[in-house]
């Protein structure tokens, strides 16, 4: 579960931070002082499940922060602030929740087991990849993804449509789709449901490519592979 705090306030940021290593240790949090730098991270390849903004910060404000969230990821909004008169506006950009500053330990926990338990339901829902390429954003359903391969800071998505070529990291994107795909190699990651034969050497996909399968991975390989047909 990966968790960002932005708030240009560092005690804002403490508190949270304190509350978070306390009630969710397992969660990997991430710090931003201003809606710019999470923008900034986002467009990178950092997709967080959860965010906690702040709405008066200086420069991008919390507001328009979510509004360019919501273009560029699916994660769940929770504004933690101290202006009560935009309670509203939170729920027009599609907030999960909205607490008020000083903020009371036990409903913030509440308010992020059930944001945990809302993430936990999507994710077990068919998957998608939202993905900027060309000065555009896709939502790439997995489903749909046949191999990824690595081109220097890009990977080129193959998909039953087509190609994508985008900024972004194999590791990252193999941590995000997750059960279901394999890292045959350091520059390529196949899903298992396209994989139509093998050998020591390479892996043919649907639609006939092959993608090199190095020779370390080839047992680990054949094994999730035949576990995967099995279920």
């Amino acid at each position: 579960m990966r968790i960002a705090v932005c708030d240009d306030e560092v005690r804002g940021r403490e508190r949270i931070r304190t509350l978070l290593e306390k009630e969710f240790s397992q969660a990997q949090t991430c710090e931003f002082d201003s809606g710019t730098k999470l923008i900034e991270s986002v467009e990178e390849g950092y997709q967080p499940d959860i965010v906690l903004l702040d709405i008066a910060m200086e420069g991008m404000d919390g507001m328009e922060t979510a509004r360019r969230l919501k273009e560029l990821t699916d994660a769940l909004l929770i504004f933690v602030t101290g202006v009560k008169e935009q309670v509203f506006q939170a729920f027009d950009v599609g907030a999960f929740h909205y607490l008020m500053k000083p903020v009371d330990q036990d409903k913030m926990t509440d308010v992020l087991k059930r944001a945990v338990q809302e993430v936990e339901k999507r994710k077990a829902a068919p998957r998608y990849l939202l993905v900027k390429a060309e000065g555009s954003h896709y939502r790439i359903p997995a489903d749909d993804i046949l191999y990824a391969e690595n081109n220097g800071r890009k990977v080129v998505l193959h998909t039953r449509s087509g190609c994508l070529e985008y900024y972004e990291r194999m590791n990252h994107l193999e941590e995000v789709l997750g059960e279901g795909f394999y890292r045959c190699h350091r520059g390529y990651l196949v899903a298992l449901s396209a994989v139509r034969g093998y050998d020591r050497d390479s892996i043919t996909v649907e639609g006939g490519d092959r993608i090199y399968l190095a020779k370390q991975k080839y047992g680990e390989f054949v094994k999730l592979y035949c576990r995967f047909l099995k279920e």
